[in-house]
């Protein structure tokens, strides 16, 4: 176990930060670090006369706002366990989530709690809304009168209301259950990562010593809070920190990111590959590829001059004001990370997983190697399961502070994912050079075997198809012992070049005889076929190729 301690973060950013700004919903409300203080103290009381007890379960659904952050930090300091739930899980699996959890208490945004069925949910006692975290349902007859209660209770408790010398927050020692995160994975339905205060505090740990950020820097939260990426390093690191973070509290475009990045211009910004390749087809390509800028970026002495212009169009875009972007969730495409780096731009690539809460590897942009996503964390041994790590793809396994005590009620899943040594295996390929550099190669399941035993990575066939002009993004699978590419086309480049199918399909086939002068003979893609409908993906946007094997 480390030294540092999660809740202790928490109390030490409310106490120092007591009257500066904590937390915003974009466009709406803003709580100072006092505010989310008294919320905390309020559920504390509302928690303890309802017979909550420490280890009780309580779940929390809802998209991203400064109700759900409040919520989450008034739950862990309790000591409680939070079992975060994604906003786009089907009320099927919701109710399961929930159930399986044996949560106790639910914090809910009214719209979902509308689609939920509490006759489903045994376990469940009571049931408060996100809108204004008052009860929206309860099985207890006594909730009324506790909340009735709650500020007589405040006022005998704290006369002069709340003051910086009043508030604390209880010890929770290290080795107490934090969180159990259910994401869904790419290869079927999701089960309960069982995360210790121990876990979220080296994430926390390790991001206040190696990421960019100080008291009063602002962050735009968008990545979804239920998911470890975003809530580690978009809400609980900047909160530990006395940064001012902002939500946005509806499922976010591209265009409603960059609008809010140059509004609020973050310090730091968290992104997952798809926003980042969507900004640069979108804007930067169609800029690029005009003339004279085209040739002028041919010519060597000129083109410095032109990136230097390019880096400060594209930095405008995301507020001008950042000192990285670090992306997450899944492999960013080779050619837009060449791109950046040749313009200068500060980006850097890491890796995670939920069961390690999330961070495995991170380095800063200026250190960061292209194709890389960076080197170990501190708290983590991390090595590859082969006989040759720098040359021979094998699995990435870890162990350490960050790794998870396994997943709920699932010894079985459990015992396939640490060994009898404590390593975690990650499901993972990859090779470490000799400078600790970490490269990722594919997941060992969607790995396919080429038709002479040859490894094949899809990944890196599609990542090249994605940042062609009609496609929106690719899976690419085999059929009949031979690789094919299912493609989403981009309906807003085809719809602006007024093409009919047939000019798709001639324009695509092309595509196919380019894409396969990149690679060698046994990952020639055979065809590509039109798919119809966005790829169904997984919360970090990672598709789930299990549905199109």
């Amino acid at each position: 176990m480390i030294k540092e301690n999660l809740v202790n973060y928490f109390r030490v950013a409310i106490k120092d930060n007591w009257e500066k700004p904590a937390l915003t919903d974009y466009n709406g409300k803003t709580m100072l670090f006092k505010d989310v203080g008294e919320i905390i103290a309020k559920f504390h009381i509302v928690f303890e006369k309802i017979g909550l007890q420490k280890g009780d379960k309580i779940a929390l659904i809802g998209k991203n706002s400064a109700n759900w952050a409040a919520a989450y930090l008034a739950t862990v300091s309790y000591g409680a366990v939070i079992v975060p739930i994604l906003p786009d899980f089907l009320p099927k699996d919701v109710h399961y989530i929930i159930n399986h959890s044996e949560a106790k208490l639910l914090f809910s945004s009214s719209s979902i709690w509308s689609t939920l069925d509490v006759e489903k949910m045994i376990d469940i006692q009571s049931v408060f809304g996100l809108e204004e975290l008052m009860p929206l349902y309860s099985r207890m007859d006594h909730l009324d009168e506790i909340i009735h209660s709650l500020n007589g209770w405040l006022n005998e408790k704290y006369p002069k209301g709340l003051q910086l010398s009043d508030f604390n927050l209880p010890e929770i020692a290290n080795d107490e259950l934090a969180e159990i995160s259910y994401t869904s994975g790419t290869t079927g339905f999701s089960k309960g990562v069982m995360l210790l205060h121990n876990s979220l505090a080296a994430n926390v740990r390790f991001a206040r010593t190696h990421m960019p950020l100080k008291a009063e820097d602002k962050i735009v939260s968008f990545l979804p809070l239920a998911h470890a990426y975003g809530l580690a390093f978009e809400f609980l690191f900047p909160f530990s920190l006395g940064c001012h973070i902002t939500f946005l509290t509806k499922t976010p475009s591209p265009a409603i990111i960059t609008k809010a990045f140059q509004e609020i211009k973050p310090r730091l910004i968290l992104s997952v590959p798809l926003v980042i390749e969507k900004i640069y087809k979108k804007k930067i390509l169609p800029e690029i590829r005009k003339a004279p800028l085209n040739w002028l970026l041919k010519t060597p002495l000129v083109n410095r001059l032109i990136y230097k212009k390019v880096l400060a169009s594209v930095s405008q875009a995301f507020g001008g004001n950042f000192v990285e972007v670090v992306v997450g969730g899944a492999a960013l495409s080779e050619e837009i990370e060449l791109f950046f780096r040749k313009i200068g731009f500060p980006i850097t690539v890491g890796y995670g997983m939920t069961e390690c809460g999330p961070l495995i590897s991170y380095v800063a942009a200026k250190e960061a190697k292209v194709g890389s996503c960076g080197k170990k964390v501190d708290t983590l041994e991390v090595k590859i399961d082969s006989a040759d790590p720098e040359h021979e793809v094998g699995e990435i396994i870890m162990r350490g502070e960050n790794v998870m005590t396994g997943y709920f009620k699932n010894e079985e899943a459990t015992n396939l994912s640490i060994d009898k040594e404590g390593w975690l295996h990650s499901g993972d390929l990859g090779t470490i050079d000799k400078e600790g550099y970490i490269f990722i190669r594919g997941r060992s399941k969607s790995m396919i075997l080429g038709p002479s035993g040859q490894n094949i990575y899809p990944e890196e066939i599609e990542s090249v198809i994605n940042n062609r002009a009609c496609v929106a993004e690719s899976v690419v699978i085999k059929r009949n012992e031979k690789l094919v590419a299912l493609v989403y086309p981009d309906e807003d480049v085809v719809k602006s070049m007024e093409m009919t199918k047939k000019e798709l399909d001639e324009k695509l086939e092309n595509y196919r005889k380019e894409l396969n002068k990149h690679f060698p003979a046994y990952m020639a893609v055979s065809r590509i076929v039109v798919h119809p409908d966005p790829f169904e993906k997984t919360p970090k946007q990672s598709i789930k190729r299990f549905l199109y094997q």
